[in-house]
């Protein structure tokens, strides 16, 4: 296949069938994400050691969010399409050039933050903690720059309405990851974590390369073309906001840090990885199609279908999550005793996420709503006010933060973000009209 005679762009399938067949691959091949969390707290149980390695992780998904924030249900996807719609045989040139500065500014990124995280642990931490964040620096930072490469590959794909590839090379890429930890952990301890994930990426960033092949030979190169500098000016500000959300986690994990109770910081992670679970397979299994269906009726003006199309998510989403939440929520006691109380984690520490778990599931209805809405301005290619709401967001989380643990405890830091989502899906979606507007003005014009 050569990018001078492409292939007749498929016409994608309806958006509520493709997730339906998304989520047996989801739930087959991603299933190993969702153990993650069990697994370590099987293997490692709660202590400094693993608190600091929540923290690193945060602090690593916080910076990383720069670069993979780029790609992955962002405006990369509109901005592909656009290329694949109007003028196909430029995809290679197009494509290849942003794949080429990203590994440069991938490289650049993770050298800058790997050291300055490790200046700020041998500041922090005592001599025999040093050492293991030293080592647990070293492999996140190598993770970060190849999960850019991995979001890249995966936007790419899924604005060619390829997304059975993700699930597939994620479910891959994991079992590396896990058959990795536990070889390494003997000897690593917790940072066989990080060189785990590591390796997982580069596998499942391979098979990924491998499926884009077959939808466009890629032209690396450091040409600036004229999509590079559209793309850059789009994502630049929807990247800073979602920089400036990831703050949160670190946020939450030094008010956490306040508290007496051993481990305090991993149970918080913990609670919140139950919690996002089922929203967490609906983003991998729906909201990337929704995005890239969006973002083709945005191109072609059609305000009436991304109307319809955005209404029906969000209802859908709501209540499926209300739902999920509602029930984990009557069972939380002994599924959480049942996932998390054996090997190192003791029973005391079960019952304490699933005592914290209750304040977090109540935002999984209105994060869900967010992420939605959010996707719905990126395919508007209204990323300006990314920056404006990222600042709300992280300063609603931090403020309500400190008041809420005061009287809840750890229960505070997950209810914050709770009322933190309702209240940033609420703004968004009052800032729709403007975008929709011009959309709905633009359709007569196409038209004609």
């Amino acid at each position: 296949m050569s990018d001078a005679e492409p292939p007749a762009a498929p016409r994608p399938r309806s958006l509520g069938r493709t997730a339906l067949l998304l989520l047996p691959l989801q739930v087959v091949f991603r299933g190993g994400e969702a153990a993650l969390p069990l697994l370590l707290a099987l293997w490692f149980g709660r202590s400094d050691a693993t608190n600091v390695q929540v923290l690193l992780a945060k602090f690593f998904a916080f910076s990383g969010a720069i670069l993979v924030a780029s790609f992955q249900d962002s405006a990369f996807v509109p901005t592909l399409t656009k290329v694949r719609l109007e003028t196909p045989g430029r995809m290679g040139e197009v494509a290849g050039s942003i794949l080429t500065h990203t590994m440069v500014a991938g490289a650049g990124l993770a050298f800058l933050m790997g050291a300055g995280a490790a200046a700020w642990s041998h500041a922090r931490y005592p001599p025999e903690i040093t050492a293991l964040a030293r080592g647990l620096t070293f492999f996140y930072a190598l993770h970060m720059a190849a999960l850019s490469v991995r979001a890249f590959l995966v936007g790419l794909l899924n604005a060619h309405h390829a997304y059975a590839a993700y699930p597939v090379a994620s479910g891959v890429g994991m079992l590396i990851a896990l058959a990795t930890i536990f070889a390494a952990k003997g000897t690593l301890g917790v940072q066989a974590v990080p060189l785990g994930l590591l390796l997982g990426e580069v596998v499942a960033s391979v098979v990924l390369f491998q499926v884009a092949r077959r939808h466009v030979t890629l032209r690396l190169g450091l040409r600036r073309e004229p999509e590079l500098r559209v793309f850059v000016g789009l994502v630049s500000a929807e990247v800073l906001g979602n920089v400036i959300t990831r703050i949160n986690p670190i946020v939450d994990q030094v008010v956490a840090s306040w508290s007496s109770v051993k481990g305090g910081g991993t149970v918080l992670a913990y609670a919140f990885d139950v919690a996002t679970l089922p929203t967490s397979l609906v983003q991998a299994s729906f909201l990337s199609v929704m995005l890239s269906h969006l973002s083709e009726h945005s191109a072609h003006g059609d305000g009436e279908a991304f109307g319809r199309t955005l209404r029906r998510s969000l209802a859908w989403i709501v209540a499926l999550l209300m739902g999920a939440s509602l029930l984990l929520g009557l069972v939380r006691r002994p599924l959480v005793r049942l996932l998390f109380a054996h090997g190192a984690m003791d029973e005391a520490g079960a019952d304490l996420i699933s005592d914290v778990l209750p304040f977090a599931l109540v935002g999984a209805a209105p994060f869900g709503a967010l992420l939605v809405l959010a996707r719905a301005h990126v395919a508007l290619r209204n990323t300006r006010i990314m920056i404006t709401m990222g600042i709300l967001n992280a300063a609603l989380n931090a403020g309500l933060n400190v008041v809420f643990f005061q009287v809840l405890g750890l229960g505070g830091i997950a209810l914050s973000t709770s009322v933190m989502n309702l209240v940033v899906a609420l703004v968004f979606w009052a800032r729709l009209g403007a975008p929709l507007a011009r959309l709905g003005d633009a359709t007569p014009k196409k038209a004609e």
